[in-house]
């Protein structure tokens, strides 16, 4: 076998004049390999099979068996094999599969990089889209477990993006979502594009929900739905996603706050996001400057009217943390799970029991200010329940001394009482029997002399016996 190295050399010798005797005395090759490359018989780095190929007859049956499906695993199909005679390995059966190029293309399976995308024109004040984009790892003091959700809105023609921080991706955290982002953009688009999500629509007909067709009418907008598997309809937010996702999340700290965390966010996209060049007819302006030109609706005075509910656990000092404030509950609710809930853009709060009773209501303050708001009433009963449990006296130390006291020695006493009368019950009805009584008084000076004697003459040694 000759490597593309050697098979240059070769023919390049050739080119000079050189016979193939000469050429085969030069490098050291045999004529006959010489003449077959120089011939184009052999190929340079494939080494020529001695014996027939053992895959050569399952060949067809491969080829059928991944036209029909594109995507079988090949430990699968290495099963039918062994069924039909096939005495190679499962290593030898991918290798064959990759060098003879023998699983296709799945063309229903193609990505959106792997066929010819078209450019889709926006125009200005046309479109907003909407995605979540969902965080891993998020900081664990703000409790809302291995995944945090981003609503991101961009406008479709200047690219001015703003996003919302959620715990949840249920249709109130995203209409609240929407009014906040909205409000950031400086109004509404005349179209609103969503992906297949079920807040929005159904995911297989992709008709708009009762629910958020209200939504959609409180804000004036008509709502686009992108086609099936088609990411790159909505390209605007997605790459926006992108740079969110790696510029801003991944370098968050760990001890920031939920409040601290949007208001980072927030200043991200405007001191980044708005900042960036876009060409235009008229030059390359910023995406700041793009944005004021779009004619956009102003939004509703209100929100749309509905209730957001979180979960949140109460406080030893029977308080409930709320978007950076605390909330006063009754001293009962001490460390218990509590409902918290409002209607987005209301001045007021519930907190209910885990049951769905409200128990307190209060004025909901700024996001982030750390005020606590109390009611006197929680006031009044959490001062009268800790002034209870603070008169129990002094708490024992772990290695104090702390003797039976009175009731223990009477109860004590009456065991010993009952004990003994179970005894005198248990001799008196035993029989009596004679027993011979030894006396052993006598007997420690025969043991002392048998002592003596041991000591006196050791193991093996005995009086009046030489032993050589």
């Amino acid at each position: 076998m000759l490597t593309w190295e050697d098979d240059l050399e070769v023919h390049a010798l050739r080119k000079r004049g050189l016979t193939i005797s000469a050429i085969a005395r030069h490098t050291g090759f045999d004529r006959k390999t010489i003449r077959k490359y120089l011939a184009g018989d052999g190929e340079p780095g494939v080494r020529a099979r001695s014996g027939p190929d053992p895959f050569e007859p399952f060949v067809d049956y491969v080829t059928a068996r991944l036209i029909e499906d594109p995507h079988l695993w090949a430990r699968t199909l290495f099963d039918e094999l062994e069924e039909l005679g096939f005495g190679l390995s499962y290593q030898s059966l991918t290798r064959n599969i990759r060098a003879r190029d023998l699983r296709p293309v799945c063309q229903a399976c193609r990505t959106a990089t792997q066929r010819p995308n078209s450019v889709i024109p926006h125009a200005p004040g046309e479109e907003t889209q909407w995605d979540w984009l969902e965080l891993p790892d998020p900081p664990a003091s703000w409790g809302w477990g291995k995944t945090a959700h981003l609503l991101v809105g961009s406008l479709a023609h200047s690219g001015k993006w703003r996003a919302a921080l959620a715990p949840a991706e249920d249709q109130p955290h995203l209409v609240a979502g929407l009014d906040r982002v909205t409000r950031g953009l400086g109004g509404c688009t005349r179209v609103w594009r969503f992906d297949r999500m079920a807040t929005v629509c159904d995911p297989g007909s992709g008709r708009v929900t009762t629910s958020f067709a209200g939504v959609a009418k409180h804000y004036g907008v008509s709502v686009a739905i992108c086609p099936p598997r088609r990411g790159n309809r909505k390209g605007v937010v997605e790459k926006v996603n992108h740079t969110a996702a790696q510029r801003w999340w991944r370098t968050l700290a760990d001890d920031i706050t939920v409040e601290a965390a949007q208001a980072s966010v927030d200043r991200f996209a405007l001191v980044r996001g708005d900042t960036r060049l876009r060409a235009t007819a008229e030059g390359r302006s910023s995406v700041a400057v793009v944005a004021k030109a779009e004619p956009l609706t102003p939004p509703p005075a209100l929100p749309y009217p509905v209730i957001v509910s979180e979960t949140r656990t109460a406080s030893r000092q029977a308080l409930v943390s709320y978007r950076g404030n605390r909330y006063s509950v009754p001293p009962e609710l001490a460390a218990a799970q509590v409902a918290v809930s409002h209607p987005v853009g209301a001045e007021f709060l519930d907190i209910a029991t885990t049951s769905g009773i409200v128990i307190a209501r209060h004025r909901m303050a700024a996001d982030g200010l750390g005020l606590m708001v109390r009611d006197s009433g929680h006031v009044i009963a959490l001062d009268s329940a800790a002034m209870a449990t603070a008169t129990t006296g002094r708490p024992h130390r772990r290695k104090e001394r702390i003797p039976p006291g009175p009731a223990a020695k009477a109860a004590a006493a009456q065991l010993l009482q009952q004990h003994n009368t179970a005894s005198s019950i248990d001799q008196s009805h035993t029989p009596s029997t004679d027993s011979t009584v030894i006396d052993l008084s006598g007997g420690d000076s025969l043991i002392r002399d048998q002592c003596d004697g041991l000591i006196r003459d050791p193991p093996g040694l005995r009086r009046g016996v030489v032993t050589a």
